[in-house]
């Protein structure tokens, strides 16, 4: 008996789905229109070139922190 009102408590809750996804569309079109999004302050370039001068920033101070280190070195490869 348990099986049978747990499936008909699903067929239920499936159809509901069913018939919420079919009008949902409907009252939406009935809403009135909202107004446009404004137009974006950046266009994201300069953000790009932003993460392109820190990143260079961050490869010229690892190249004089490790520059000095490898001159110093005692080991004589060749």
């Amino acid at each position: 008996m348990e099986v049978i009102t747990s499936r008909v408590f699903v067929c239920f809750l499936a159809l509901l789905g069913l018939i919420l996804a079919i009008a949902s569309p409907a009252v939406e079109a009935q809403s009135p229109a909202t107004a446009p999004a404004p137009a974006p302050s950046s266009d994201g370039t300069s953000i790009d070139q932003g993460i392109a001068y820190l990143l260079m920033l961050v490869a010229l101070l690892l190249t004089y922190l490790i520059h000095p280190l490898d001159a110093s070195s005692s080991y004589s490869f060749f």
